[in-house]
């Protein structure tokens, strides 16, 4: 792949973003909305730290690894039922605590107005995941938002990547992933997209051993990020 795009424009045409432990820090609310949920079946509150590192594959996962964490293993049956009322509970904790990471705003904001198409990839239900793009002013930049329920599968199979590249109307190979886990980074290889791993997030494994193209500390990183990798490709 070259520097510039397989439209003849600069490269990326695109960039598709993670939402948690990347654009967001939610996980003061995701863990509100966990302790409001397992008291109801008499099992006792998890610290934040606990469920940071439970986020990333849906609340469906989380759901299911809340009760693992008090020794629940839940059958389909049952994990249904408290998929279903998290999902009720998460609703009214969506920003009540829950902040940009530093420098996202910013970052957005230049992109979008150097034309660069941006969307947000996320495992987590679109719904949801409009109400926080609306609460933070953000919807107007983003271009195309897929959540965990918009396509058949999820991170870290490649299809919600192909899906948005194909609402942007860009190729995949004009996208550049940026995302703080696993399931981002193996969503981008698996889809042939290059990707950029963020440090600060939720990640269980360390970050450095995702295998992204490029490691970054913080947002604001990501320009200089881009352009070592236009210089690498071109």
């Amino acid at each position: 792949m070259s520097a510039a795009s397989a439209n003849g424009h600069d490269w990326p045409g695109a960039i598709l973003f993670d939402l948690d432990g990347t654009l967001i820090d939610s996980v003061p609310d995701i863990a509100a909305a966990v302790n409001e949920l397992l008291p109801l079946y008499g099992l006792e509150p998890l610290g934040v730290d606990q469920v940071r590192k439970m986020v990333g594959e849906g609340v469906r996962k989380l759901v299911e690894r809340a009760f693992a964490a008090r020794g629940v293993k839940l059958d389909k049956g049952d994990l249904d039922e408290r998929h279903g009322r998290m999902m009720t509970i998460y609703g009214k904790h969506l920003t009540g605590r829950t902040e940009l990471m530093a420098g996202a705003g910013r970052m957005l904001a230049d992109y979008h107005r150097g034309g660069v198409k941006l969307a947000v990839v996320t495992n987590k239900p679109e719904g949801f995941t409009r109400i926080i793009l609306d609460h933070f002013g953000l919807s107007d930049m983003i271009g195309a938002v897929v959540g965990g329920d918009t396509c058949a599968d999820r991170k870290p199979e490649p299809g919600m990547l192909y899906h948005t590249a194909d609402l942007l109307h860009v190729d995949k190979d004009d996208c550049v992933m940026v995302g703080d886990s696993p399931a981002d980074i193996d969503a981008a290889r698996n889809a042939g997209i290059r990707s950029v791993a963020v440090r600060g997030g939720y990640s269980r494994v360390p970050v450095d051993e995702l295998g992204a193209d490029i490691v970054i500390d913080t947002l604001a990183d990501l320009p200089g990020a881009i352009a070592a990798m236009k210089s690498s490709a071109a």
